[in-house]
């Protein structure tokens, strides 16, 4: 559907907005375009500090009067996560809009610091535990606002293995998968857990979204990507076929305002919805991979 950010996004007077992976890519162009519309404060948060202030400052060039606030959080590591909420909480008495945009894809085996594969660990456990431990922040914001949750996932779940998840390698480096199993399994689990917080908490408002193919550095970091699957993301470079930052955000700005949003939604750009696949409407896995997680984030739980 048409979305033009400049027209389409209200003022945001008096929201507060924390968009992870807000140094660069999607994540900053979300950052930017949020800070265009008045919002009481930004959150930039991002894994290296320096790269938080270097985009914050970057934006603040163009928008002087932009709100943000920077944050650091490495979502590979749930130590990492319980500090920067502590950090939040500690500034903020609200949180209108949570973008989870940080995300990593076709990285080697490996695991994050609390023992998960990688991808796993950091697309969906780092943001499943920020968003646990902000749940009192926005349950208060919904009291009297509207309070919104987006997931960026891809259409990339589409790889996840043929069951859905492989849960005996969530916690390995995941070497009896290919690169893309262990990245669909991650944006699967984004979806999922998007669909199930969204029956959990009937006052937010939930969505997660493709952003379609787009110009960022993510696959920069995609060293164990088939080098079929980087001929395709070079050929549609070449040919023009990738969209630029600045549409590819308008799928995660379309759900963060929209009051066309159907909570629990997966929707590729812009707006379109019921284009998951049959795992990502699957509400009995949607329970399975919530109950797995809420288990795994227990003791992490106490700020």
């Amino acid at each position: 559907m048409p979305f033009t950010p400049n027209n389409d996004v209200p003022q945001l007077d008096g929201k507060v907005i924390l968009v992870t992976g807000g140094n660069s890519g999607l994540g900053k162009a979300a950052v930017m375009e949020f800070c265009r519309h008045q919002p009481a404060q930004v959150w930039l948060a991002a894994r290296s500090l320096d790269k938080a202030q270097a985009a914050a400052d970057e934006i603040k060039h163009q928008l002087p009067h932009a709100p943000i606030k920077v944050l650091q959080v490495d979502l590979s590591s749930f130590d990492s996560v319980k500090t920067a909420t502590k950090e939040y909480m500690s500034s903020s008495s609200r949180l209108d809009i949570l973008m989870l945009n940080a995300g990593v894809m076709a990285t080697p085996p490996a695991q994050t610091t609390d023992g998960y594969e990688l991808q796993f660990g950091t697309n969906h456990m780092g943001h499943a535990l920020l968003t646990k431990l902000l749940l009192p922040v926005l349950e208060q914001t919904a009291q009297g606002g509207d309070v919104r949750v987006v997931s960026v996932s891809s259409h990339g779940h589409f790889y996840a293995p043929a069951e859905g998840f492989q849960f005996d390698t969530l916690k390995t480096p995941g070497d009896t998968l290919t690169a893309f199993q262990r990245y669909g399994q991650s944006k699967l689990a984004n979806i999922l857990w998007a669909r199930h917080l969204a029956a959990l908490y009937p006052s937010f408002t939930v969505a997660s979204v493709h952003p379609g193919v787009v110009k960022t550095n993510l696959l920069s970091g995609a060293t164990n990507a088939p080098l079929i699957f980087r001929a395709v993301f070079g050929a549609a470079h070449v040919l023009g076929l990738k969209s630029s930052v600045e549409n590819g955000v308008k799928n995660q700005l379309w759900a963060a305002v929209s009051k066309d949003v159907e909570s629990g939604e997966y929707y590729e750009p812009v707006g379109a919805g019921s284009l998951a696949s049959a795992h990502g409407k699957d509400d009995k896995l949607a329970k399975e991979i919530w109950k797995w997680t809420e288990n795994e984030l227990r003791e992490h739980v106490a700020l």
